[in-house]
């Protein structure tokens, strides 16, 4: 198992393939994408990494926080996630995964903050067919109609689809194809939709249900010379 990474959604737009045809992507930036901290199954009971992307601004972290970073000897970050993996793909602290993380054609499960639609009505929210549009009808054309049955069992059960608060929820999109990467500008490119508004973090891990292609770097594709390394001890130097 490795570790996801985290993005930040920019925005939809679409590229061509050999044959003209357009292919819809959501395009996805890498920046500064950190290891902050360990969790180890003799310390923690379980094996994960978690990650910092983004920079925070000094004057707005906490104190507590800025101890957090300091000790991973890392700028203070914008968003922070933890994400589950094995024993031989632990990652050391400080290091930086690039987007080469993934391969063209792997697939990926995403997982966002969904677009906050307010208060919405049954149709809307629950794809309800409505009321007729006439004969009858009096001001009941989108309404969801009766709720509950008679004096028995005499109330609306708890889950009954009705008129609320719809979006901002997290949401799992998964086995997403990954249409390609480029290095160069830390980008990630999702063939289809993504869940989340633009300017939203976005975790992106390596699908549950398919198989990891033999090709994908483990256990990370990190960048050169962003691992803390500790100067090597010289004899005699006092």
């Amino acid at each position: 198992m490795r570790s996801g990474v985290i993005a930040q959604k920019i925005g939809m737009t679409r590229v061509y393939n050999d044959a003209g045809e357009h292919i819809p992507v959501t395009v996805l930036r890498m920046e500064n994408c950190q290891v902050v901290a360990q969790r180890t199954a003799e310390k923690n009971g379980y094996n994960a990494v978690q990650l910092g992307v983004g920079l925070a601004k000094v004057k707005n972290t906490s104190k507590a926080m800025r101890g957090h970073f300091a000790k991973a000897s890392v700028e203070p970050k914008a968003k922070l996630a933890e994400f589950r993996v094995s024993a031989d793909n632990m990652l050391d602290v400080g290091s930086e995964i690039t987007v080469d993380h993934f391969v063209a054609g792997q697939k990926v499960d995403v997982t966002g903050t969904s677009t906050g639609k307010g208060f919405q009505g049954v149709m809307k929210r629950h794809n309800f067919g409505g009321g007729r549009a006439t004969h009858g009808n009096s001001v009941s054309h989108r309404v969801h109609g009766s709720t509950g049955q008679r004096q028995d069992p005499g109330k609306v059960f708890k889950g009954k689809k009705m008129a609320g608060h719809m979006g901002a929820t997290r949401v799992t999109t998964q086995n997403v194809e990954v249409h390609a990467t480029d290095a160069d500008r830390g980008l990630i490119l999702i063939r289809g939709a993504v869940p989340g508004t633009k300017g939203a973090w976005i975790l992106v891990r390596d699908a549950v249900k398919v198989a990891l292609p033999e090709n994908a770097p483990k256990p990370a594709a990190l960048r050169a010379g962003a691992a803390k390394t500790e100067a090597p001890a010289v004899e005699g130097a006092e």
